[in-house]
């Protein structure tokens, strides 16, 4: 009888493999695929946002992002869109010899590129089409509250909360890859997503999503009213604190991906087989 998933070795081959292709696309196609990769983590975004902003108890608000949250990234798999913190696992085709560092830099800048517009695409389209409107604008203001806190995070705490997030959407990744069948593959995305979620580990291109929109509705003269009048300390809340957020995040994705990746790679990829 066949077996529906692979082994981690043949994992970790495979997402090499996988990898030559990514290294190699057109700056098109990894333009497109990462655009297409940041609207669908913010539409997700947008939807934890919507169910929960009503919600002041903490374990249940983070309950119930975790249980929605992760689709997008299964999402991002089945349509082999180009997701940077996934990316973030490209090492492992350079230590297996299918690439060099200027290609994945080449594929890390691309991406993030394209995962940027497409989460700001959503953003605006949220924020400027009325879909913030829900109850009266109180999703505005909480759109704007979590925006405002994430750009408020510590350099040390973004990488660390950055770090942790990534070694588990890695491992999202590479469970769904272990797997021959669709919903196989959903379910290896969801678990390790749903567990950063519920953590409040730090995504950067989840918080491209979460600030910008943030950014926009508190551009809205009647949303950032409300906001002031519900207690949002908006001075964090600006160009400077969204860089300020989102490169220790970023940093710690990549941290996270490439140290999962390494160590996979050592123990269940060429070198781990070969016994070097």
């Amino acid at each position: 009888m066949e077996r529906l998933y692979l082994s981690p070795g043949e994992t970790i081959d495979a997402y090499s493999t996988a990898g030559r292709t990514k290294l190699r696309r057109s700056a098109s196609s990894l333009l497109l695929l990462g655009i297409l990769a940041g609207a669908i983590i913010a539409v997700a975004a947008a939807a934890t946002n919507t169910a929960v902003y009503g919600i002041s108890d903490t374990w249940t608000l983070r309950t119930i992002c975790a249980l929605i949250f992760p689709f997008g990234l299964g999402l991002v798999v089945v349509t082999g869109a180009e997701l940077f913190t996934g990316n973030c696992m490209l090492p492992i085709t350079l230590l297996d010899g299918g690439g060099t560092i200027g290609q994945m830099l080449r594929n890390w800048v691309l991406v993030y590129i394209g995962n940027t517009l497409g989460a700001l695409l959503v953003a605006g389209l949220c924020v400027f089409c009325g879909q913030l409107d829900y109850s009266s604008g109180a999703l505005a203001v909480y759109t704007i509250r979590v925006g405002a806190g994430k750009c408020a995070l510590s350099f040390w705490n973004g990488l660390g909360l950055g770090i942790l997030c990534n070694v588990l959407v890695c491992l999202g990744v590479l469970a769904a890859n272990s797997a021959k069948e669709t919903a196989g593959r959903l379910l290896g995305a969801y678990l390790p997503v749903c567990f950063f979620v519920l953590c409040g580990f730090e995504h950067s291109v989840a918080d491209l999503y979460y600030i910008g929109a943030a950014l926009m509705a508190a551009a809205v003269p009647e949303y950032a009213a409300q906001a002031v009048a519900a207690g949002v300390d908006l001075a964090p809340l600006g160009m400077a604190g969204a860089v300020s957020a989102l490169i220790p995040v970023t940093l710690g994705n990549i941290l996270g991906g490439a140290g999962l990746g390494a160590l996979l790679w050592y123990c269940h990829g060429a070198r781990g087989r070969s016994g070097r």
